[in-house]
């Protein structure tokens, strides 16, 4: 039996609560970066296939923003945080304070800035409660932004994927300001632990391998 059928609701749940957690230590430092109150909500964290992951987020054709950092330390892995390029655009948008921004018409320094560094801190807070809740060492590294087809960026973690499953922990995010949660930014978190580092990871969420 593999690590993803003997996860049951009670291991999601704590997935999910350590999500909470590092959304709200994300939260605190993008109130910080905006001068604004923003809240983060953490709408669902679950195991999907591939296939599914690739449906998520329109296809392997379609075009997005996404952050990608390598996660090193007890457990080593990838991190990829995807927007579409309409959510990309509305967080730059609120970032810079212009609301005409578009990144085909502008694909400046401080607008992929703003994306790289909203990156940062969401995976650098997710990780880091993720740390605080397995008691595993895991920092990430300098992370790098791309815009590209999907099945591109993600091209690499999957080819690492595949030598342990077909399947991925996506942690959805929403983040917007204090009571405008309509007007709220969307995006996802895929967390691809290299195949060494799953027995690390769910051991620690109290998982048992049978193997």
């Amino acid at each position: 039996m593999s690590y993803f059928e003997r996860m049951d609701a009670v291991h999601m749940d704590i997935l999910k609560e350590i999500g909470n957690i590092g959304a709200g230590h994300a939260a605190t430092a993008l109130s910080k970066l905006l001068n604004k109150r923003i809240e983060m909500t953490i709408p669902d964290v679950r195991i999907i296939s591939f296939d599914e992951m690739m449906d998520i987020v329109g296809g392997a054709d379609n075009v997005v923003a996404a952050v990608f950092l390598r996660i090193e330390g007890d457990a080593p892995g990838n991190m990829f945080f995807v927007l579409s390029i309409e959510q990309a655009e509305r967080f730059i948008q609120q970032m810079i304070g212009d609301e005409q921004f578009k990144l085909e018409q502008d694909c400046s320094e401080l607008s992929l800035s703003a994306l790289q560094e909203l990156g940062n801190i969401l995976a650098g807070s997710y990780l880091s409660s993720l740390s605080d809740f397995t008691h595993l060492n895991l920092y990430p590294s300098v992370p790098a932004l791309s815009i590209d087809m999907i099945g591109a960026i993600l091209s690499y973690g999957l080819i690492e994927m595949s030598r342990v499953g077909d399947h991925v922990i996506v942690v959805d995010t929403a983040i917007h300001e204090e009571h405008q949660p309509d007007d709220r930014v969307n995006g996802h978190f895929f967390l691809l632990p290299d195949p060494e580092s799953f027995h690390i990871i769910f051991r620690a969420l109290g998982v048992e391998n049978d193997e």
